[in-house]
């Protein structure tokens, strides 16, 4: 192993902080303004980081804004989340995806009300003890936040780090690695800054493909630059692939034109959304005998024309869509919405296309329900 004499020590150092430095005078010129980010100077909300960055995990920046802005208006402090019930909290979140986010946002804000005092952990050890909030997102909020020397790793940051360091070890398992790396970097009088100046600069600048080296404050320091690796870096482990599950969607209506919807269980894939009665998931679709065996009424079912995909983490679902037509409705534990009444419910994205899809272009609910976002 090599041994650094002190002098090669506070060579190492002094580069580590003029990487930070410059890295802190590009976020400065460069930085974007997002509406959970406060300005130059200014101290930043822990509300307001935790909200952010919990929607931000696995999702972009363009597709979180106007939830934030939402939840904003509606639920300006913690106290007033913790306060919402969970049916509210997932209608507002309808169409954002990953949607055990929005449950445990609603249990660490209940805590932070109802323990803590509405005050958030001011450390990251403490700050992951909290529903939902794993090595990067506490990370994040304890530098943003609360000033900690916590270097927190996105995706865009763990990419311009890989970069800068040439590490050849596959993402996501290498993050803890690139964190560690990363440390010595984050200077201690703005570590939050410099946190979000490494999310800016793998946005703009350091990008998945063809980044753009001669415009990046770090390329007198990055490795991958040097050793001309920056189209190979970072690697990423090989994607399993994903396998095809098939079924039935039921949609039924009330002589009214009401949709008759369930609520699926509390834990697990879209826990506690509601949902048109849906049957098993299989390789193949059912055949007829099945689909009327699985139905939640013995009556009438047509099938509409095609199917409905969506695209889950771990594998890809295809539905067909059964409608039954009753004038009287039957019994059962769900409940019967109108179409009014469903763009406000806490249905998510699949689960809205399938609706449209059984409703036609005839149906006023579907415009509303096309413009939803993907998960």
């Amino acid at each position: 192993m090599r041994v650094l004499n002190a002098t090669q020590h506070r060579r190492r150092a002094s580069s580590k902080a003029r990487a930070g430095n410059a890295l802190l005078a590009w976020y400065d010129v460069h930085r974007r303004d997002l509406p959970w980010r406060a300005g130059p100077g200014q101290a930043s909300d822990p509300y307001r980081v935790w909200l952010s960055e919990i929607m931000l995990q696995q999702t972009t920046v363009a597709a979180v804004a106007p939830y934030y802005r939402s939840f904003l208006t509606r639920w300006p402090d913690v106290g007033r989340l913790a306060a919402a019930s969970q049916d509210e909290i997932l209608s507002a979140w309808a169409g954002l995806g990953y949607y055990s986010r929005a449950r445990n946002l609603h249990r660490a804000a209940r805590i932070v009300a109802n323990e803590l005092g509405s005050i958030f952990p001011d450390n990251s050890a403490a700050l992951r003890k909290l529903p939902g909030i794993g090595a990067y997102t506490a990370a994040a909020i304890a530098a943003i936040a609360f000033g900690e020397c916590a270097p927190a790793m996105d995706a865009n940051a763990a990419r311009v780090m890989a970069r800068f360091f040439a590490v050849e070890e596959p993402l996501p398992q290498v993050k803890p690695k690139l964190a560690r790396l990363a440390a010595p970097l984050v200077p201690k009088d703005r570590p939050g800054d410099f946190a979000q100046g490494l999310m800016d600069l793998g946005s703009a600048i350091c990008m998945p493909r063809r980044p753009l080296c001669g415009e990046c404050p770090l390329a007198a320091h990055c490795q991958a630059r040097r050793l001309g690796m920056t189209e190979t870096l970072p690697v990423r482990a090989a994607k399993r692939a994903r396998p095809l599950k098939r079924g039935a969607a039921y949609v039924a209506l009330d002589g009214d034109g009401a949709v008759y919807l369930v609520r699926r269980p509390e834990n697990g894939l879209l826990g506690a959304m509601l949902q048109p009665p849906l049957g098993a998931w299989r390789g193949a679709f059912p055949d007829r005998k099945t689909v009327l065996a699985e139905a939640p009424f013995t009556g009438t079912w047509s099938k509409k024309p095609g199917f409905v995909r969506h695209g889950f983490t771990h594998f890809e679902l295809e539905m067909e869509v059964y409608v039954g037509q009753f004038h009287a409705r039957p019994n059962g534990e769900g409940i019967w919405l109108f179409p009014a009444e469903i763009s406000g419910a806490a249905l998510p994205t699949v689960m809205r296309k399938l609706i449209g899809h059984a409703l036609d272009t005839d149906a006023p609910l579907l415009a509303q329900l096309s413009s939803a976002r993907t998960c």
